[in-house]
């Protein structure tokens, strides 16, 4: 399937080159939608050994104005080594291209994008240099998006709403109203939203959430992705049923034995997903004469 929220947070650029100047406006910088957009090599390494690439690149042309290199990066977690690739990034493009570039960083957490947004300063002690200023969004400043009209308008800057916001306590709220935006879109438009919805959110628990209404709400959408979606949350749910019978039926032979469960053992059972761990306490059950038999290391 998909490899990691990294990739989707960078990626739907490419897919949506026009997403930036909308994003620019939640950023409160004035860039006016691009004419023409040109997916550019991501590669920045010269004749040495030194391997650089910058997640995504792309030359932004506007009508009444110079064009100009978006360079994009995901960062998931603080880095100090980044802020000196980030400024070798801008003087390779501006040395290649001849071009201005801009750099947008991309996070799904606070404190990652409040150090990434930090001002970087180049230079000797007291005698600034360069000051490095990427931009950044994540999810201190990307708006929540939980109208379905709303979403509607923009169904681009509405799934880089929901990455970005994955770990966000309202998430559900979140991918629920993104789903029931793209009922009445077209297939060419609901898959590459699926795709970067599912990469985006990685493994966190959302991603469970978007498996489910991915199933549900737009059953009616197939393609590869979501019905391979839909298969693992079909199978999630039938390893969630046999653990919730056999939760029961330790539950059962204890009761018929008259063994009695405590609440913090009562939640330690209910509270176990794992098959293998509830088959163990459940051919112990028959057995036991206390609690404590169920749950013996040997």
């Amino acid at each position: 399937m998909v490899s990691s929220p990294h990739e989707a947070m960078h990626r739907i650029f490419q897919e949506y080159p026009g997403l930036f100047c909308r994003v620019s406006e939640v950023l409160g910088v004035a860039i006016a939608p691009p004419t023409s957009v040109t997916v550019m090599p991501t590669d920045l390494t010269e004749n040495r050994p030194l391997e650089r690439r910058v997640d995504t690149l792309l030359r932004i042309e506007m009508e009444d104005s110079e064009p100009f290199l978006l360079a994009i990066e995901a960062q998931g977690k603080k880095d100090p080594d980044k802020p000196a690739s980030w400024g070798y990034y801008y003087m390779y493009l501006l040395n290649k291209y001849r071009q201005q570039a801009l750099l947008l960083v991309v996070c799904q957490d606070r404190a990652t994008a409040e150090w990434a947004a930090r001002p970087t300063v180049f230079g000797g002690v007291g005698h600034p240099i360069i000051t490095l200023c990427p931009l950044v969004v994540g999810p201190h400043n990307m708006p929540v998006i939980t109208d379905v009209a709303e979403a509607r308008k923009d169904l681009a800057l509405a799934t880089l709403a929901a990455i970005t916001h994955a770990g966000d306590p309202d998430i559900g709220a979140i991918l629920k109203t993104l789903s029931a935006a793209l009922r009445e879109a077209p297939e060419a438009i609901v898959d590459p939203i699926v795709e970067l919805t599912a990469q985006g959110l990685g493994n966190r628990p959302a991603a469970q959430q978007w498996r489910n209404l991915v199933a549900v709400d737009l059953s009616f959408y197939k393609s590869p992705l979501s019905e391979e979606l839909r298969d693992e949350g079909r199978e999630e749910g039938r390893l969630e049923g046999r653990a919730e019978g056999r939760k029961e039926d330790i539950l059962l032979f204890l009761a018929q034995a008259g063994i009695d469960v405590p609440d913090e053992a009562r939640r330690r059972i209910t509270g176990c997903s794992d098959l293998d761990t509830l088959s163990r306490w459940l051919l112990r059950a028959p057995a036991a004469s206390s609690i404590e038999d169920i749950f013996a290391e040997k």
